[in-house]
């Protein structure tokens, strides 16, 4: 996929985490101006030095005042804003029945998913209305499609950023704004001890974790999971003028994990 990204502007919401910088680096090496926006300014300036992003900011998604006047600083530094791509946490907690889980933490990504997305997505959308021209991108693991045990309320917050998106493709499409969802899940290069510890409220020895990517490999049609770079490649080319046919769905790159 060869994305040519050379006049754009990026804010990647989630930055400094592995598919946000991840993503930003494929942004920034297609020529695009990007900028990453989290909650840790050291985590960012260290991320942010290494993508080579043209700038980044400390903004909580769950504060609209905060993503709009980050908005309105990257269009006041570059004269537009052309990609926003929102991978910030969202807090799953996953690992419980639910006749066991917590309400409050069954509905934190719910909550807290759809209110990230929808801030950052509307003042993205707004600026690019203007324009008559932008791409909004999202990321989910496609777990609306499906049904597991242990979820939490994963599926549910999927399910409604799915809806997000498509609605808001919908009414922005019209202006020359393309709205698009990439569905992964269970990038095994992404895994570590704590990352478990913090979804699950346990830690994982070394060994579970070979056995929790094993069995992830092995439920793909690939018998592979993607990998960071694939979904930052995809990322990059639904930004480009190469996929502006696309919008108001999601793509499946999931290894086969989620048959279409």
């Amino acid at each position: 996929m060869n994305a040519q990204l050379h006049d754009r502007t990026a804010i990647v919401w989630g930055g400094a985490g592995d598919i946000g910088s991840t993503t930003a680096k494929a942004l920034a090496g297609a020529g695009a101006k990007v900028y990453l926006a989290g909650r840790t300014e050291a985590t960012l300036a260290a991320k942010a030095e290494e993508v080579g992003a043209a700038g980044h900011g400390v903004v909580d998604v769950l504060d609209e005042a905060a993503v709009v006047a980050f908005v309105e600083r990257v269009v006041e530094e570059t004269g537009s804003l052309d990609i926003s791509f929102n991978v910030a946490d969202r807090g799953d907690i996953q690992g419980q029945a639910l006749l066991e889980i917590s309400a409050a933490d069954y509905t934190q990504p719910v909550v807290r998913g759809i209110a990230g997305s929808f801030h950052t997505a509307r003042a993205a959308a707004r600026q690019m209305v203007s324009q008559g021209r932008g791409v909004v991108l999202a990321l989910d693991s496609g777990s609306a499609r499906g049904s597991a045990p242990g979820m939490g309320g994963t599926s549910a917050a999927d399910g409604a950023l799915d809806a997000l998106m498509r609605d808001l493709a919908a009414e922005v499409g019209p202006s020359g704004v393309r709205v698009v969802g990439i569905w992964t899940a269970g990038i095994t290069e992404t895994f570590t001890a704590e990352k478990f510890e913090r979804v699950l409220g346990t830690r994982l020895p070394e060994e579970a974790l070979d056995g929790i990517r094993t069995n992830l490999d092995d439920m793909r049609m690939t018998k592979r999971s993607p990998r960071l770079k694939e979904v930052a490649d995809t990322a990059a080319f639904l930004a480009s003028d190469g996929a502006g046919a696309i919008t108001g769905t999601w793509l499946n790159v999931s290894s086969g994990m989620y048959p279409s």
